[in-house]
């Protein structure tokens, strides 16, 4: 007999949230079984391989069961969480659903609500419902928490043996697979019996001399970030000896080095530089931070750099184009949507400012200054990473010299900016410490030739160089 919470539930899947992504990491859950939800409330964080972001649950209930543990990674179109929206019985956990009620003959389809489920854009509604088979064999007693993970990491609901399964999320189980390490060896310290990575590592030290391969994760060959946000590093771990650690390629990072594959062997690129004289640009920067136009807003090198790389665009707009290779077509874009790639916990993500064409110098100073906001909390919206034209990046807040920068897909040109330091320099025929920096530009080599790329790094280098021209040449 079907009760009334199961022909109330209602499954939530994960949502295609980034125009055509196969799959998402659930990040952080917001509730837990037994929680109550409204419709638009965000129930967890999950990250893309273009942004971490919210998703809102399409219903009123009681949360009823969590099908993934935070840090499982799941394909688009699969149920995550279940709701009961009846609301009329106390929520169960995962562990407990299995074990409701005894084996039995099959049982006929259960019935679908009638109208219309509510479903977000990029997935539809499933055919056919999950069905969960009780457990065989003698119950088990675990703590609580440690009962969900272990639904959860078992096929929720699938038949467990009688001795209980080592509990431990799937990058750990993955780890000790790759390291050879037994889990039912390995005495857990996380919380409710968890195994952590730093017990699988414990684990593996006396295995530390024995033959292994790994795969070489190499970061993309783009210049390092504009933006000031927390470094890229690797998960924390226990060496001990270890000769190796293993990082999953997933998230931004796999989908980063994708595109910079695709770019790099697609788009023939040409780097130009020139080495150029910015102490008349440092000193407008110090002058701006006084005015009271610019007050509250976020003034530095890189906004005089971006207002001359739009301006030498406004003189060159034939650098502001794509290739369209399915139809033959150069396309040649009259707005600049310009990117500006920042170093995340989470991977190289290019962020752009929309129309910054169209922006006054306090307008872009205000933009720049969202963006690295944004960029520092993990809020970028995909939307914020889409369309851009033409991207800068900073290595030089690292102390680099310049770098050859690889184009973003579908973009022309990326400007690399390198460190600005005092050096000898001859000024009006005399040696004297100047500010200095060098400017690389990479361009794609189909649409724009090397007079073309020439010109416009030539033009953003003598704005630099005399900051006036922004007012005569803009």
């Amino acid at each position: 007999m079907t009760t009334m919470t199961e022909a109330s539930v209602r499954e939530f899947k994960m949502p295609d949230v980034g125009e055509g992504l196969t799959e998402a990491e659930i990040l952080k859950w917001y509730v837990q079984p037994g929680d109550t939800v409204t419709d638009g409330q965000a129930v967890c964080e999950v990250e893309t391989a273009k942004a971490a972001v919210e998703l809102p649950i399409p219903y009123d209930g009681v949360v009823r069961a969590l099908h993934f543990p935070e840090g499982a990674t799941v394909d688009v179109g699969t149920a995550i969480i279940a709701v009961d929206v009846a609301g009329g019985a106390p929520a169960e956990s995962p562990a407990e659903q299995p074990k409701a009620e005894p084996e039995e003959a099959p049982k006929a389809e259960e019935p679908k609500p009638e109208g219309r489920q509510p479903v977000l854009v990029g997935y539809g509604v499933a055919t056919t419902s999950t069905k969960r088979r009780p457990r065989k064999g003698p119950e088990v007693t675990v703590p609580p928490a440690a009962q969900a993970i272990q639904t959860e990491l078992n096929g929720h609901g699938a038949a467990v043996p009688a001795q209980p399964r080592p509990l431990a999320k799937p990058p750990v189980r993955k780890l000790a697979k790759d390291l050879g390490v037994d889990l039912a060896t390995i005495t857990p310290s996380g919380p409710d019996g968890v195994i952590t990575r730093e017990d699988v590592h414990a684990a593996a030290i006396p295995k530390a001399a024995e033959p292994a391969v790994a795969a070489t994760v190499t970061a993309p060959a783009v210049a390092a970030p504009a933006v000031t946000a927390p470094a890229v590093t690797a998960p924390a771990a226990v060496y001990d000896g270890a000769r190796e650690t293993r990082i999953p390629v997933k998230g931004v990072r796999k989908a980063t080095a994708q595109a910079m594959i695709g770019s790099a062997f697609t788009a023939p690129h040409v780097t130009e530089f020139v080495t150029v004289d910015v102490t008349r640009t440092m000193k407008l920067v110090e002058e701006l931070k006084q005015d009271k136009e610019f007050q509250g807003l976020r003034v530095n090198p890189l906004l005089l750099i971006a207002k001359a790389l739009l301006v030498a665009i406004k003189r060159n707009p034939d650098i502001n184009a794509s290739w369209d290779e399915p139809n033959q077509e150069i396309v040649l874009k009259h707005y600049v949507n310009l990117g500006i790639a920042a170093a995340t916990p989470r991977g190289l993500i290019v962020p752009n400012i929309k129309d910054a064409h169209a922006k006054t110098l306090p307008q872009l100073a205000e933009s720049l200054g969202e963006l690295v906001a944004t960029a520092r909390e993990g809020k970028t919206s995909p939307a914020a990473m889409q369309g851009g034209t033409v991207t800068i990046t900073n290595v030089g807040v690292f102390g680099v010299d310049t770098g050859t920068p690889i184009l973003n897909p579908g973009e022309s040109a990326i400007l690399a900016v390198g460190a600005i330091k005092l050096q000898p320099w001859v000024h009006k025929g005399k040696v004297k410490p100047r500010q200095v920096t060098t400017l690389a530009l990479s361009f794609d080599h189909r649409l724009v030739d090397g007079e073309l790329g020439s010109r416009v790094l030539a033009d953003v280098a003598a704005i630099l160089e005399q900051p006036k021209r922004l007012i005569t040449w803009a």
